[in-house]
């Protein structure tokens, strides 16, 4: 499978998420039920009228505990709704990838960007890249 990795400046996205702390071995089986509760909150009613419902469904890894945020993009902010909560992905240079193919394979397109990353110049500081 190839993976085409791209550098682009991104803005500071809003977004719905279940955050938490799991362990990289429990992840694969606990993220999708926190994208269920953000789908849950956004198709259910309990999202205030106006609030964008159609974005991308994104992962945000915070420290290599892993603590992460899993959840929806979406238009603007809102009150917190049991564990949907609004946050914000961090604008700044992104390396981006599109991940096509079984979700079984998602490991490698996430692969593909730490390759990517570390062959351009880049390290990881905490949760980010550094030049």
């Amino acid at each position: 499978m190839t993976v085409d990795v791209t550098a682009q400046t991104v803005e500071p996205t809003p977004t719905a998420v279940v955050a938490g702390a799991t362990t990289w071995a429990e992840f694969p089986s606990v993220w999708g039920p926190m994208l269920d509760k953000v789908w849950s909150f956004l198709r259910g009613g309990g999202a205030p009228e106006g609030l964008y419902k159609q974005g991308h469904n994104i992962m945000l890894y915070k420290d290599d505990v892993p603590n992460v945020e899993v959840g929806v993009q979406v238009s603007g902010s809102f009150d917190r709704a049991g564990d949907v909560v609004a946050s914000t992905l961090p604008g700044g240079l992104a390396a981006t990838a599109t991940h096509a193919g079984p979700i079984a394979r998602i490991g490698d397109t996430h692969r593909a960007v730490h390759e990517w990353s570390t062959a351009n110049g880049y390290r990881l500081a905490g949760p980010y890249w550094e030049v």
